[in-house]
């Protein structure tokens, strides 16, 4: 029986502590990272060499490890405000202790660094800028009006970014590609606000819902996801195999999401609405793959 209880314990801090890192979304990102990689920034280059190409994986590594590192310290200063808005999610990545959550913090950091300084020394220093970044964005920004979320697209993209400067690929479509997901990141940040809502205001926070108000708020986000369309519209004239589909699906999803957010009144809708942009995002990196495939 002790032996059991003890057993829970450790399987629900494995629990809190993949929680706390968003290991879901670290997983997500190397895939995201390797596909964009092989399908879009270096087609020419087979699957063999970029797996075992050493400084990709350090620069891959490095991401994930100060990715994960960023959603700790964001946790750590979003405790009081996820309490309220969170309450059930706040009690399972709490049973690490926040002097440990700094630890892990610090050393996840450390070993991004190491890494990054497997490639070059300019790698060591975009590493060093993105980590000052996160604990800014956490610390402060988040706070600030407007700034806070297009600090958080921008962060949310900062690491393809420097696949982008390894692999030397700056052609158009990239930045078509990259518009596409700014875009739905900062409408889902946006969106995000609205669900955060009561938490916010406790803690003071100056976010879109509560400088201006609800309805101003979908308006704004209505707006960004429109934005959309375009790099979309490019997209679809360039020749990205079935992947086409994806960028021409996406204008009656987002449509049928913003018919969603209008209607959303509470937390538990504007949740749904995140999630949807979320699901949109994996799909377009799951459909990366097809960009070679034949209609």
């Amino acid at each position: 029986m002790l032996f059991s209880r003890s057993l829970q314990r450790t399987l629900l801090k494995i629990l809190s502590l993949f929680s706390l890192v968003r290991g879901y979304n670290i997983a997500i990102l190397v895939i995201a990272q390797y596909l964009t990689a092989r399908y879009i920034l270096s087609p020419e280059t087979g699957w063999w060499n970029l797996v075992f190409d050493l400084p990709f994986f350090c620069i891959v590594a490095a991401s994930a490890l100060t990715t994960a590192a960023g959603y700790i310290i964001n946790n750590f200063y979003d405790a009081a405000k996820d309490q309220i808005n969170r309450p059930k999610k706040y009690v399972l990545e709490h049973l690490v202790s926040q002097q440990l959550q700094l630890v892990l913090y610090l050393l996840l950091n450390l070993l991004g660094l190491v890494f990054a300084s497997g490639v070059s020394f300019r790698a060591v220093l975009f590493f060093l800028f993105y980590m000052f970044s996160i604990w800014l964005y956490s610390s402060w920004i988040k706070r600030l009006f407007w700034l806070s979320n297009l600090f958080a697209a921008l962060l949310m993209i900062f690491p393809f970014w420097g696949i982008t400067l390894y692999l030397e690929n700056f052609e158009t479509v990239v930045f078509y590609h990259a518009a596409y997901l700014f875009f739905l990141i900062l409408a889902r940040d946006i969106v995000k606000d609205l669900e955060n809502l009561k938490g916010d205001w406790v803690q003071r926070y100056k976010t879109l819902p509560i400088v201006f108000n609800v309805s101003i708020t979908k308006t704004i986000s209505t707006l960004i996801m429109l934005f959309c369309f375009l790099p979309s519209y490019y997209l679809i004239q360039e020749p990205l195999g079935v992947m086409q589909y994806y960028f021409k699906a996406g204008i009656p999803f987002l449509i049928f999401v913003l018919v969603f957010l209008w209607r959303a009144q509470d937390q538990k809708a504007y949740l749904w609405t995140h999630n949807l942009i979320k699901f949109w995002i994996l799909i377009g990196v799951l459909s990366i793959v097809l960009i070679y495939q034949n209609p």
